[in-house]
């Protein structure tokens, strides 16, 4: 059985693809299978790193028989931010983070997973929201490189709420 136990950036050629969207690209030791090649063989192997961590968009996962997996980022249901200006945009990360959503950030946009509530606040608040489909790649997080949709804790821990 083929295993990948590494990830590198630096890499050329990658003798196959793996397309994933972002819950799948978190991940530390699971059976996966490439993309189909062109002669419509696929490369089974097994995930197994040694903590979880978020695969981005260009990694290659390193097969023990040298050969490299590229990981592709498959498109997704996001809502895309804008605020009136940079302030704004600012006040509306702000409310975002306190709900703690995986958030991928942009100069003039954030990005999000659709959610009818959350479009609903950010509108409330004067956000110009716009349905996409594209590749999601959130800011990791302050809790070992997690995002924050996989930081668990109560809410009754860290001195905030979440109205």
């Amino acid at each position: 059985m083929l295993s990948a136990t590494s990830v590198t950036r630096q890499f050329r050629d990658p003798a196959a693809t793996i397309t994933l969207d972002e819950t799948a690209r978190h991940r530390r030791r699971m059976m996966m299978t490439s993309d189909r090649l062109p002669n419509g063989a696929t490369i089974v192997f097994l995930l197994d790193l040694p903590q979880a961590r978020l695969l981005r968009h260009g990694d290659g996962l390193v097969l023990d028989d040298g050969r490299i997996i590229e990981v592709r980022a498959r498109p997704e249901a996001l809502m895309e931010v804008r605020g009136r200006d940079a302030a704004h945009l600012l006040a509306l990360a702000w409310q975002i983070g306190n709900r703690h959503l995986a958030a991928e950030i942009a100069p003039d946009s954030i990005r999000i997973r659709r959610d009818h509530v959350i479009r609903a606040m950010l509108a409330g608040l004067g956000a110009t929201v716009t349905d996409i489909e594209a590749p999601f790649d959130p800011e990791g997080g302050a809790y070992g490189g997690a995002h924050a949709a996989h930081h668990e804790h109560g809410h009754g821990d860290h001195g905030h709420s979440h109205d």
